[in-house]
């Protein structure tokens, strides 16, 4: 057990609509702060489509993810490229549509969506290492993409047309409400609705807690143990 895990947080921007939902990052990263872990925020580095958030139309413009999402992590951001899956204690993914937009193409492509490289490579090595993975919002796109031949166990909420997307990944979707997480307790996954769901930061705050409260209990006793009592979460249990 370390005695400071290590986190590493991947980021996909800067801004709802076109990188990491805000809140949903800065929740995560307070989460972990609050219960002493040391954290490291990642991105990979590509361009994408600018979206002026004043209108929600396209800027006309694109931008870097890497340095997009350096503004969350105050400059302090690792391009995703230079690490190992393994090398982490756990992963967090915060949503936003630079999840399902920079990470993958799920926005646009659904179930037929192409992946980053380097996210599949990171996410793929951290799972086959046996590190609790978390993800947040639209963020189980991503794992759906990169782990649903697994059959893994992911929430998005309620979204029937988001929940189906998944299922055609391979994924297994449970429907959560925002303040709740869906666990699977086989491949140490844990996810939260976050803003697919939520109506204020606070629930967001709820939800992603929860969140990063079982993925570090994970961490710290990796037998599974389920510590968030009164959440309906259980939904594929480890095989004896």
């Amino acid at each position: 057990m370390p005695s400071q895990p290590t986190v590493g947080v991947i980021l996909s921007g800067c801004g709802v609509f076109d990188g990491s939902e805000i809140h949903e990052a800065v929740a995560t990263l307070l989460a972990l702060d609050q219960r002493g872990a040391a954290v490291r925020c990642l991105a990979p580095s590509r361009t994408f489509d600018v979206i002026d958030h004043t209108t929600k139309q396209p800027a006309g413009e694109q931008r870097n993810t890497l340095t997009e999402s350096a503004r969350i992590a105050r400059g302090e951001i690792t391009d995703l490229a230079e690490v190992r899956g393994d090398e982490f204690d756990a992963l967090a993914l915060p949503g936003g549509f630079g999840a399902a937009k920079n990470l993958c193409t799920f926005a646009a492509d659904g179930p037929g969506c192409s992946i980053d490289p380097h996210v599949e490579r990171v996410l793929r090595a951290a799972h086959e290492a046996g590190k609790p993975l978390g993800f947040a919002c639209i963020a189980p796109a991503v794992a759906a993409r990169a782990l649903g031949d697994l059959g893994i166990t992911l929430t998005i909420g309620h979204d029937a047309d988001t929940a189906a997307g998944l299922e055609q990944l391979g994924a297994k979707h449970a429907a959560r409400d925002v303040e709740d997480i869906a666990l699977d307790e086989k491949h140490h996954i844990v996810s939260t609705p976050a803003y697919m769901e939520a109506k204020s930061v606070k629930d967001v705050f709820v939800g992603i807690d929860k969140m990063i409260a079982q993925l570090l209990a994970w961490v710290r006793e990796p037998a599974g143990v389920k510590v968030i009592s009164g959440t309906r979460a259980v939904t594929q249990q480890a095989e004896p």
